[in-house]
């Protein structure tokens, strides 16, 4: 049996109520952003009465505006991460590591697309990297693939490093409303190109 790339470790200990108004907060949270169809009018006071809770609560659980973003992120990257470990093939175990390779690129990309304004939005100046940082995931997952395809004179370390600021650089966050138009059409353009690109570099 495969072992995944790198383990989830165990959840942070929380109260019970703590995070029955967490899960509570960023359901809201994700009905408003629905409802209003963008970030712009997600605010603090907004979330807090909207959710039936007091603005301390919400100041507790968040910190500041952009940890409510920053807290939906981390939550749909949980849940993307158990995919690539548990989920099905071949995006999953299973599958040849080429084609999980080729998977991986493609749902990232369409996790990128359909998070940017989540992403633009929870930055506020503490990220070490201005536009954001890489998913703990994607370098782990990528290196452990490329050492399976069993590429010669490689250097994988600093292939991995390439390969996934390919994928969780900061393009995306700065990337023009125009480039995004259409994100179905930039989805699928930058996914062929990732196919392309993974099939020119690990070609026997």
């Amino acid at each position: 049996m495969e072992r995944p790339a790198l383990s989830l470790g165990p959840p942070r200990a929380e109260r019970a109520d703590a995070a029955r108004n967490r899960r509570h907060l960023l359901a809201t949270a994700r009905t408003m952003l629905a409802e209003n169809g963008g970030a712009d009018t997600l605010t603090m006071d907004a979330l807090a009465e909207r959710a039936g809770l007091g603005k301390g609560t919400v100041f507790r659980r968040f910190g500041t505006r952009a940890g409510i973003f920053q807290a939906l992120l981390e939550d749909d990257e949980h849940d993307f991460q158990l995919q690539v470990i548990a989920g099905l093939p071949p995006l999953g175990p299973g599958a040849p590591p080429l084609e999980r390779l080729i998977a991986y690129g493609r749902a990232r990309i369409a996790f990128l697309i359909d998070h940017r304004e989540i992403a633009r939005a929870s930055l506020d100046g503490s990220q070490p990297v201005p536009a954001g940082t890489e998913s703990p995931l994607s370098r782990t997952h990528i290196r452990m693939l490329l050492a399976h395809l069993r590429l010669e004179n490689t250097d994988l370390d600093m292939l991995a490093v390439q390969l996934t600021a390919a994928l969780d650089g900061p393009l995306l966050l700065y990337m023009s409303s125009a480039d995004l138009t259409e994100p179905t059409t930039t989805d699928k353009r930058m996914a062929h190109a990732w196919q392309n690109l993974i099939e020119r570099v690990c070609r026997p």
